[in-house]
């Protein structure tokens, strides 16, 4: 059974940086073919996906955040890490973690997910 977990600050000041962290058991994020991906839901709107690192390491980029996001992961510690900079407002979300055979779904495993508000 694969778990995810995601982990972060619950609540980042506008410009800042944020950063958080999916950690996952019961499979290795190297493991072919999967792909780790970032979803969020900003409140009464739909899912966005955000982007994804492949089992190889690439990676993959929503069009909209692709400016401002970035993917990463820790293979030692079977990590993988989302960075949103210069946040808004806007970026208030509950922020997911999925796995999925393909790039931006569909997803067979989802974190709980994390609630993170912008805000000063």
């Amino acid at each position: 059974q694969v778990q995810l977990q995601e982990s972060g600050p619950g609540l980042v000041k506008p410009s800042q940086t944020l950063s958080l962290t999916c950690t996952v058991s019961g499979g290795s994020i190297t493991a072919s073919v999967y792909y780790w991906n970032w979803i969020r839901q900003p409140p009464g709107k739909g899912l966005e996906w955000m982007g994804a690192i492949g089992y190889s390491g690439r990676t993959y980029y929503g069009p909209s955040l692709k400016v401002r996001a970035s993917i990463s992961r820790d293979t030692s510690k079977n990590q993988f890490t989302l960075q949103l900079s210069s946040v808004t407002p806007e970026d208030t979300a509950v922020y997911y973690c999925a796995r999925g055979a393909q790039v931006a779904g569909p997803y067979d495993y989802w974190g709980q997910g994390t609630q993170v508000t912008v805000s000063s």
